[in-house]
C-alpha cells in the first residue's frame, strides 16, 4: 500500500531514512549524524498536512513502512512550475517487488495535480544503476552530472541531474508512446 505519510508517521518515517543514510550513503547527500541529531519535530514538519504544504512525503507500508519518497514544490515565482523527487529509499529486503516505482508513481501524481506544474527533478548517484533505469522508465532524462558531488569517506561520488517535463509524458501518454 502506498499513501502520503503524515506527522503521526514521522518516528517511523525517521527510522526508515536513518537506515537508509546508514546502509547507503553513497546514496545520499545527508549523513546519519547529521540527520540523526534532528529533533522529532523536524520529522513531523517534513510530514506536515495543508494545503500550502512545499513538500509531500509518500511511504510503502506492508506490516511496517519499507520504502519512502518524497516531492518538493519551489516557492520562488520564477520558478513555480518545478517540483523536486527527494529521499527516494527501499529497504534491502522490499526490493524488486514494484515499491519504487509505486512511490515514484504517487509523487508525480501529486506533482501533476497540483496546479502549474510542469517539470521535475532529482539527483542520483551516478552510480547507482538501478535508481537510474527506474527514473528513465518513468520518463526522466539525464541533463547532467556533476563530478565530485558527494564526499563519502575519503572518495568522491558523481550525481547525475535528472529531469522530467510532465507536459511531454502525458502526451507521449496520451499518444501511446514511452515517455
Amino acid at each position: 500500500m502506498i499513501r502520503r505519510l503524515v506527522p503521526s508517521d514521522a518516528s517511523v518515517y525517521r527510522e526508515l531514512m536513518l537506515e537508509g543514510y546508514e546502509r547507503h550513503p553513497e546514496a545520499v547527500t545527508a549523513s546519519p549524524e547529521e540527520r540523526s541529531g534532528l529533533p522529532l519535530s523536524w520529522w513531523e514538519a517534513r510530514l506536515q498536512e495543508g494545503t500550502a504544504v512545499g513538500s509531500l512525503v509518500f511511504g510503502a507500508l506492508e506490516s511496517e513502512l519499507v520504502g519512502a519518497v518524497g516531492i518538493s514544490f519551489a516557492t520562488r515565482p520564477k520558478e513555480l512550475h518545478k517540483a523536486t523527487v527527494f529521499g527516494m529509499y527501499v529497504r534491502t529486503e522490499a526490493r524488486g517487488r514494484g515499491f519504487g516505482r509505486a512511490l515514484l508513481t504517487a509523487a508525480l501524481d501529486a506533482a501533476r495535480a497540483r496546479s502549474g506544474i510542469r517539470a521535475v527533478d532529482l539527483r542520483v548517484s551516478s552510480e547507482n544503476f538501478a535508481a537510474m533505469r527506474l527514473y528513465q522508465q518513468c520518463g526522466f532524462s539525464t541533463y547532467g552530472i556533476e563530478p565530485l558531488a558527494i564526499r563519502v569517506g575519503d572518495g568522491f561520488l558523481a550525481k547525475a541531474h535528472m529531469a522530467l517535463d510532465l507536459a511531454a509524458v502525458s502526451t507521449a501518454e496520451r499518444d501511446g508512446r514511452d515517455g
